[in-house]
């Protein structure tokens, strides 16, 4: 028998315009709003002024753990009751992470997979409420918060069932003003994740289902979004792809793509979205050439979903024609040397998401991955 568990945001709202909601959303959760929002908060002013007594938090690029450090003392010197993130993933992240050290105390790597001591999150974290203004992580209905340990040279994950938002708002006009280079990081990711989760050995029939949706919407929408980022139609695709990816993953799990992806980033500091790319063709090749049957079927699925052609050859040369027309170059063009590449794929092995692969992948058969995304 088939059996799953399945979580998500309290309320998921999606639509152009539904972003208007989020005064009501964050009256009903508290009076001070702590909102995290990405480097420069005047480009949302119009929504934080809807917000009566709200502070603002800026965060700018990946969060690290002095980040989220100095954003959970200043929600508490606020006396915050609600934390709001409205960004990218990054800020999402950011957000989830210091709603749950204003409640628990404590530093970060208390609680931080891998490199911490693991802890987990006792208290409730402080209700949270999401409102994405990239379509890519679907961190708005997932569980966990990824920072970065400059000290480490690694992203990890604090985690925790009351991580996940009380309200999600995704608005895909908000994504309207996404530069290029920023719709085809983003947007590539969130495929990815619809990939990743429905080759899985941890599929359902549920997760299956937004998989599903999100390859087809991202097949039909991502390239016109990037040629042409006014396209609220496009948009709203590829809005509904991340999202149908957060859905998918935080209840199917990921693959070696994301394994890779954790400690590149950690290493390089290039943007996420650009990693997991790089390295999807060979991860796909990889799991091919020594998955079984059923994994090469799925794998076939996918092709079918984007292109027509039930062919796994047609998912990889569909991505090799995405990432050059979406200008996301190689992991050496990135920044990845072979002097990196041990620890690299070492640290990978041993990854959370790697665990989600459907084919077992060694540090070694990692490190050839890696070599082979030059």
């Amino acid at each position: 028998m088939t059996s799953f568990t399945f979580a998500t945001a309290a309320s998921i709202r999606f639509g152009a315009g539904r972003s208007s909601e989020l005064a009501a959303a964050v009256a009903a959760l508290g009076s001070r709003p702590f909102v995290c929002t990405g480097s420069d908060p005047s480009r949302h002013e119009r929504l934080i002024d809807t917000l009566p007594g709200a502070a603002t938090f800026p965060v700018s690029g990946e969060p690290t753990m002095e980040v989220v450090r100095a954003g959970a003392q200043a929600a508490r010197e606020h006396g915050a009751d609600v934390v709001v993130g409205i960004g990218g993933g990054a800020v999402l992240d950011a957000a989830k992470i210091v709603a749950a050290l204003v409640t628990n105390g404590g530093d970060p790597l208390d609680y931080a997979e891998v490199i911490g001591e693991g802890r987990p999150l006792a208290a409730p974290c402080l209700p949270f409420v999401a409102v994405p203004t990239t379509a890519g992580t679907g961190s708005e209905v997932t569980a966990n918060g990824v920072v970065t340990s400059t000290e480490h040279r690694v992203k990890v994950s604090l985690r925790s069932p009351s991580m996940l938002a009380r309200v999600a708002i995704v608005d895909p006009a908000l994504t309207l003003e996404c530069p290029p280079s920023v719709t085809a990081h983003a947007g590539l990711d969130a495929l990815v994740q619809c990939i990743e989760p429905f080759v899985s050995p941890f599929a359902n029939p549920l997760t299956d289902g937004f998989c599903r949706e999100g390859i087809r919407r991202a097949g039909s929408g991502l390239r016109r979004a990037y040629d042409d980022g006014t396209d609220l139609g496009a948009r709203t695709d590829v809005a509904l792809c991340s999202l149908l990816s957060g859905l998918a993953l935080a209840n199917g799990k990921l693959g070696a793509a994301h394994g890779l992806a954790g400690p590149l980033g950690g290493h390089l500091g290039a943007p996420h979205g650009a990693l997991t790319a790089s390295v999807m063709v060979e991860v796909c090749e990889f799991n091919l050439a020594h998955g079984t049957d059923a994994v090469v079927a799925r794998y076939a699925e996918v092709a079918a979903l984007l292109t027509g052609r039930d062919d796994p050859t047609a998912l990889l040369d569909w991505w090799n024609e995405s990432t050059a027309e979406l200008g996301v170059p190689g992991l050496a063009a990135l920044g990845l040397t072979e002097d990196a590449i041990a620890p690299v794929a070492a640290a990978a092995a041993s990854a959370s998401s790697t665990k989600g692969n459907p084919v077992a992948v060694t540090a070694d058969d990692l490190a050839e991955i890696l070599r082979r995304s030059l």
